[in-house]
């Protein structure tokens, strides 16, 4: 039984959302290290033997100063005798982390995406295999992060709010009832999801923010971002090509055998708004209410979400024979807007070890594990 006592968590990542993390499990009374990459943001919280949580959130959630043994940029003194590693970063960093951890990792460890985006726990699999690394290892992802949360200097993070309930699936599916249990000793916001495919194309951000941010450029551009994203940036022009934009992904899914909620069953199901229309939807939603535009067109809502969201949504479309043309506009415009070729950059079948496999294979390979681990000729005789 995992308990306070017996359970290590590694987060990995000292952004908003890992300090988050790795100061509420510190609080709660865990054994949780922190990594990243870059010495200077880890300085003041070296200096300092912790992160100091402040929150708006439940009187329940702890606030106060979060001790923290292991701080370090050294990715295998992070995740060493640990059995959960918390992986903490914009998705565009998902491949790094698992270049960096895969020397280090051993048989019975549990990794975590939050979140995955789409296709986040395949890709990473695939990374970790392709540097040797053959330790019976899970790879999890779930389907959104934990807090809302906001640093306010390097060792102090305000947590604004934490989500009830958030789907958690594992690579290969079965593990994903081992992956919950493990989590629950610190997480019980975390449910099962019904396998990483579900959990990747109910990504519902890959809808809301790349195609709301490129449509609003100008308005961006004029205002710093002065008005109210969701509310006022969602009007019913746009909210007709977010339509169409969903249901090129409801059809990926379905191309692939499996189901995804549309945005107007998410909204249902996470506010309780409901509408005839995806823009009655939004305007019924009242979570969305004051949340304001990013203050410029150089944000991760295009940056991350293009390639991590909407290009492997298409790259998956075209496999299965199922046409993106909303999708594909969105990410050509991205592209020229930032002057990067994101369909180049992005996941897609081939980086997230899909190409060639017939849909039996992938639905094999997406609920039952890796036959591939016991072909690599450098695990032979593991």
């Amino acid at each position: 039984m995992e308990t306070r006592d017996t359970t290590k968590f590694a987060v990995l990542g000292a952004g908003h959302g890992g300090t988050a993390m790795a100061g509420h499990l510190s609080l709660m009374g865990f054994d949780a290290s922190l990594y990243n990459r870059g010495e200077q943001r880890l300085r003041a919280i070296q200096s300092a033997g912790g992160v100091e949580i402040l929150a708006d959130c439940a009187e329940s959630f702890p606030r106060g100063f979060a001790s923290l043994g292991v701080v370090t940029t050294d990715p295998g003194e992070a995740i060493s005798g640990r059995q959960i590693l918390m992986v903490v970063v914009p998705a565009t960093a998902h491949r790094f982390i698992a270049e960096q951890i895969a020397p280090h990792l051993v048989d019975g460890q549990i990794i975590v995406l939050n979140p995955g985006r789409t296709g986040g726990a395949l890709e990473v699999l695939k990374t970790i295999r392709d540097a040797g690394c053959c330790a019976d290892i899970v790879v999890a992802e779930a389907q959104t992060f934990l807090y809302a949360s906001r640093s306010m200097n390097p060792a102090q993070t305000k947590v604004f709010r934490i989500k009830n309930s958030i789907p958690v699936a594992a690579l290969p599916a079965y593990r994903t009832p081992e992956v919950v249990k493990a989590l629950r000793c610190a997480f019980p916001h975390f449910v099962p999801g019904d396998n990483v495919m579900k959990t990747s194309l109910d990504n519902i951000g890959a809808i809301f923010h790349p195609a709301v941010t490129v449509l609003n450029s100008a308005r961006i551009e004029s205002t710093n971002g002065d008005f109210d994203y969701y509310t006022e940036g969602i009007t019913p022009a746009i909210s007709m090509i977010l339509e169409s934009m969903d249901k090129e992904r409801v059809q990926v899914a379905e191309g692939l055998g499996f189901r995804a909620m549309t945005a107007r069953e998410w909204l249902y199901i996470a506010y309780d708004a409901a509408g005839r229309t995806l823009y009655e939807a939004m305007r019924a939603n009242r979570g969305y209410d004051g949340i304001k535009a990013p203050k410029t067109v150089f944000h991760r809502y295009i940056s991350e979400d293009i390639p991590m969201s909407l290009v492997p949504i298409a790259s998956l479309g075209e496999m299965v024979g199922v046409a993106t043309p909303s999708i594909d506009s969105i990410i050509h415009l991205g592209s020229v807007l930032h002057g990067v070729d994101y369909r180049a950059e992005g996941r897609t079948t081939q980086t997230l070890g899909l190409a060639g496999k017939s849909l039996k294979e992938i639905r094999q390979f997406i609920l039952e594990g890796e036959p591939a681990r016991k072909e690599n000729p450098l695990c032979q005789g593991l």
